[in-house]
């Protein structure tokens, strides 16, 4: 099992709409790196769901139901999607200012390449993010 983030603005498609849905496609990633990243999910790994734009903060976690494939539609034949399920929406959601605050994710991809909307997470990110998603914002 390995560990994700992908960035969505929330506006296109929120997390409480993956809530509501239950599952959905992950598609239309144009970048090449990013696109790199996804073809490697696998049914299973965690994945963390961060809204862009105004908010900039990771809002909860989904599950890659299956293995990533070929893009099932459009002209494209680079492009490749997974498809991906909400998880649990966490209590409180850490923002990127936190994140870059904290000396253990400063390095993060995260951090280094804001706009790369599918990057790997190391165990140890994933860990020391959900204990912020427990803890109050100026701790």
């Amino acid at each position: 099992m390995a560990y994700w983030l992908l960035k969505e603005e929330p506006t296109h498609y929120s997390f409480a709409d993956l809530e509501r849905d239950g599952k959905t496609v992950w598609d239309g990633v144009s970048n090449n790196l990013a696109r790199r990243n996804l073809r490697q999910v696998r049914r299973g790994d965690r994945l963390l769901y961060y809204h862009t734009g105004k908010e900039k903060a990771i809002i909860g976690e989904a599950r890659a139901v299956g293995d990533a494939t070929p893009q099932p539609v459009g002209d494209d034949a680079n492009a490749v999607a997974v498809e991906v399920q909400a998880v649990k929406r966490w209590q409180k959601p850490v923002t990127l200012q936190r994140i870059k605050r904290d000396p253990q994710l400063a390095s993060w991809e995260l951090v280094r390449l804001p706009r790369l909307s599918v990057m790997p997470v190391t165990e140890a990110q994933w860990h020391r993010v959900e204990e912020l998603s427990r803890e109050a914002e100026g701790q």
